[in-house]
């Protein structure tokens, strides 16, 4: 004969608080593009525009936006996309400032658009602008961000990067040749050229959409090598989903939302593994 069924009524409470905890700490998704900009209007953190002297005579303006916390704050550094200095990266900025980190979104155009100003609203000129770049400005200039926010009153001397699309290969390269780089976030970009993964020293997330064959196809090859080089590179491919699948999180039939809620979070906890709360 079969036992009763007994419900333990203080397991199934601590269950369903467990349950509600997690749900409840589980980090926020940065808006989507359409409405990055409302949730930046109302946004609790304080951001800010700055001037970063990045040597050789050259400066490039920043977003930086500072987390709501009584001690010093770690650092990411946000590589925008082709698209250059949008209002949705400094909404991401913004996000990753919610999860306790200072972050500097650096407009790596600046200075480029007309008359001596930075990323233009027009997306085409934008990519032309973007695809201009010579590389070794460009890691001059993250590196110039990534110093001054570091030194901050409010920061602490740890950060990391991340990046998105063209920016996303550029988080890739700037762990190559910015030896304190304790960790890079590489959202849908390509590697570099296999002769500079030696120089990497902090691990590598990359995060990927399945129906993004482009860059997918260079995630194989990439984990090769950074395993023959001893090096921590977790590459994670979410199917369906296309490439900027975290600004675009309505495409491709829910397939980016669902990329978008597994590669967020296991954004911030790379970070927070990588930099420390």
């Amino acid at each position: 004969m079969p036992l009763p069924f007994r419900l333990n009524r203080g397991a199934l409470a601590a269950t369903c608080l467990a349950t509600v905890a997690s749900v409840a700490q589980a980090p926020t998704l940065p808006a989507g593009e359409d409405s990055a900009l409302a949730r930046l209007n109302v946004s609790p953190r304080h951001g800010e525009w700055v001037r970063v002297d990045a040597g050789a005579g050259d400066s490039v303006m920043a977003w930086v936006v500072y987390p709501e916390r009584r001690d010093r704050a770690p650092v990411v550094v946000v590589i925008h996309e082709i698209y250059g200095l949008t209002d949705w990266i400094r909404g991401v900025a913004d996000q990753l400032a919610a999860e306790g980190f200072i972050a500097i979104a650096p407009d790596l155009l600046s200075g480029k658009g007309a008359n001596g100003t930075g990323t233009p609203a027009d997306r085409q000129e934008a990519v032309r602008l973007v695809r201009a770049l010579a590389p070794d400005e460009v890691a001059r200039r993250l590196a110039s961000a990534a110093t001054y926010a570091t030194r901050l009153p409010a920061a602490r001397d740890r950060v990391a990067s991340i990046g998105f699309c063209w920016g996303g290969s550029t988080s890739f390269a700037f762990a190559t040749n910015f030896a304190s780089l304790r960790g890079a976030v590489v959202y849908y970009g390509t590697a570099p050229d296999s002769t500079a993964l030696p120089r990497i020293n902090g691990p590598v997330l990359g995060l990927y959409g399945g129906d993004d064959a482009r860059v997918t196809a260079t995630v194989e090859p990439t984990r090769g090598a950074m395993s023959l080089l001893n090096k921590r590179y977790d590459p994670r491919v979410y199917d369906g989903a296309g490439h900027g699948f975290l600004r675009d999180q309505a495409g491709r039939a829910g397939a980016n939302q669902r990329a978008a809620e597994q590669a967020w979070p296991a954004t911030v906890a790379f970070l927070r593994d990588a930099l420390g709360r």
